[in-house]
């Protein structure tokens, strides 16, 4: 199973927030291009990178920090928030990045993700937000009325490479993942899931373990790492690496759909 390091950018600065609480804000560094060389020399096959302003404004926010960190680091990097069409998803692979994370968009505009699923085959990721099991939006501010499996289901069917899928109660808790939801999920629909929110110690990541055949194939861990109650180094070595290690290739990344 991939572990997946968490950089959340808030005003160009590496932050935690509390069950996506913007209110509830915690600066671990000011300088994200470091974090990002940290994690790398650890051992990250992958990066994973929120643009929380991206995701509240409804469009990129972090830009420059972004394209920092896509330039320091040698490694596929995943990147969501605020985008919501295909344009600003075509500016995001100019930055160098490899996959783009549609929430927002799947839920208010689902072609979008087939339409880009096409456009660039194996890069369109779709981020799951799930508050009570319903997809929240607009950077969690608002709940939604989709059901977080019916959802899934359908992105798989517009060709979504992988589902994130996030519990926003557990988010940055530290409580523990959602085993019972993301069972659920991961037997519901054929898409890769990749597991987000509440990861708090190795063994947490180890009773994610069991979910890998069902295709929970990453995990991407955030608070964690940057309180120490995780070593991604240790996290590493327990887990094992899983299928993301493959990255498609950026083309056409300069083109927008018509």
């Amino acid at each position: 199973m991939d572990v997946i390091p968490a950089i959340d950018l808030l005003g160009g600065r590496c932050v935690r927030l509390f069950q996506g609480d913007y209110e509830q804000s915690e600066v671990f560094n000011d300088n994200p291009v470091d974090v990002a060389k940290q994690w790398e020399a650890e051992g990250a096959t992958r990066l994973h990178l929120v643009d929380l302003d991206g995701a509240k404004a409804g469009k990129p926010e972090n830009w420059e920090a972004i394209g920092a960190i896509a330039e320091a680091v040698d490694l596929p990097i995943q990147v969501g928030g605020g985008l919501r069409d295909a344009d600003r998803v075509s500016a995001l692979f100019d930055l160098g990045v490899q996959y783009a994370i549609l929430g927002t968009a799947a839920v208010e505009n689902p072609d979008l993700v087939g339409q880009l699923s096409t456009k660039f085959p194996g890069q369109i990721i779709v981020g799951i937000d799930a508050r009570e099991g319903k997809v929240a939006t607009r950077g969690w501010i608002e709940t939604s009325e989709v059901m977080a499996i019916d959802l899934a289901r359908r992105m798989g069917e517009q060709g979504a490479a992988a589902i994130v899928y996030t519990d926003i109660k557990r988010d940055g808790t530290m409580k523990g993942p959602n085993l019972a939801a993301l069972r659920e999920l991961a037997t519901a629909i054929d898409t890769p899931v990749i597991a987000s929110g509440g990861v708090s110690s190795l063994s947490d990541l180890m009773s994610l373990l069991g979910l890998v055949p069902l295709g929970v194939s990453g995990v991407i861990v955030g608070k964690a790492l940057y309180t120490g109650d995780v070593s991604l180094k240790q996290a590493i070595r327990a887990v094992g690496q899983g299928r993301w290690q493959d990255v498609p290739p950026v083309g056409g990344a300069n083109s927008t759909l018509a």
